[in-house]
């Protein structure tokens, strides 16, 4: 497994991150011995990237990472960390807004120490901005945690370039976690260049673009009540069709290729640039072994420019989220 930096002051990470998300939260029932065993066979492929949220199935999938790590030999030493916090959910499974105080800070941090069963948090990062606490004041909080030692690296998650600059006035920042995919390219105009700019690391998530980009979506695929993706933009009447048209284009590439549309797909991301890491969101480990693959695919100048003509920047018909969720996201 080949590694990337995070940032210039972050750690170095393999090329691709594991996203924990769906093992516990948002895209249905998953198994819970099938999750485990994927993320054992990260870490023996050479992940070391784990990224979670402490609202993911209120906090079912850290207590989930801390099993798999005390039942991995290769455990705590070789994963590094990413928790995302301060979403306030309720007892129905409601979004009640986010918390950047940094009391709040403090108060998530311990919880998340105890369901990981560790002492430190490699990346920690407020999941969206809270508009009622100014960034300095959240990130002032996280920097606290790094000099008690209970948080080795800061990281931000979907803000605009202002609050990046803003953010790394106070501490170092290491990464910038946002949406980054052939069908979400909005950070390219001005979040990347300030990222790049001030040497923050990008860890792109929907990479997939939550399973549209797979390949093995079907427009009659039936969705659970407790899959998310029932309420998105992208997966609803005519903008499903015309976004599974999309996919079909880059099918034809990719069979070209000889690889899958989600290996072409990933290996668009990686080809963005060394400071991007993608975070793919393997439930299984068929998924998890295809994904991978992607570190190996080579795109040429040629293989580029047919995908941009398949896939042009902005053809993706639908916003990421439903409405009421896109105030709260970086554009």
């Amino acid at each position: 497994m080949r590694t990337r930096p995070l940032g210039t002051t972050g750690p170095r990470v393999s090329a691709l991150g594991l996203g924990c998300m769906g093992m516990s939260a948002l895209y249905g029932e998953a198994d819970r011995q099938e999750s485990i065993a994927t993320i054992h066979a990260a870490l023996d492929a050479g992940v070391t990237l784990l990224d979670t949220g402490d609202f993911y199935g209120m906090g079912h999938n850290e207590l989930l990472i801390g099993e798999a790590l005390r039942g991995s030999p290769r455990g705590r030493e070789q994963a590094v960390i990413s928790v995302k916090f301060g979403a306030l959910r309720d007892a129905d499974g409601g979004w009640a807004g986010y918390d950047g105080r940094p009391a709040a800070v403090k108060n998530f941090l311990a919880y998340s120490l105890q369901r990981l069963g560790t002492d430190h948090i490699d990346i920690y990062r407020i999941a969206r901005l809270d508009h009622e606490v100014p960034i300095e004041e959240t990130v002032g909080a996280i920097a606290e945690a790094v000099q008690a030692g209970h948080v080795r690296h800061i990281g931000l998650s979907e803000v605009s370039a202002e609050t990046i600059r803003r953010a790394a006035a106070v501490a170092p920042i290491a990464d910038l976690q946002i949406e980054y995919s052939l069908f979400s390219r909005d950070i390219e105009r001005e979040i990347l260049p300030t990222c790049r700019e001030l040497g923050i690391g990008v860890t792109a998530y929907g990479v997939l673009s939550r399973g549209l980009l797979s390949g093995h979506w079907s427009r009659d695929r039936e969705l659970s009540r407790t899959d998310f993706r029932g309420m998105s933009p992208r997966f609803s009447g005519e903008n499903l069709d015309r976004n599974l048209d999309l996919v079909d284009a880059l099918r034809e590439i990719a069979e070209r290729k000889g690889v899958t549309v989600a290996q072409i797909a990933i290996a668009w991301v990686l080809a963005r640039g060394e400071d991007i890491v993608p975070l793919v969101g393997a439930r299984t480990r068929p998924r998890l072994a295809e994904a991978l693959a992607a570190t190996d695919v080579a795109l040429d100048a040629a293989d580029l420019a047919a995908i941009e003509a398949a896939i042009p920047p902005g053809a993706a018909a639908g916003d990421r989220y439903p409405a009421a969720q896109m105030t709260h996201v970086a554009r």
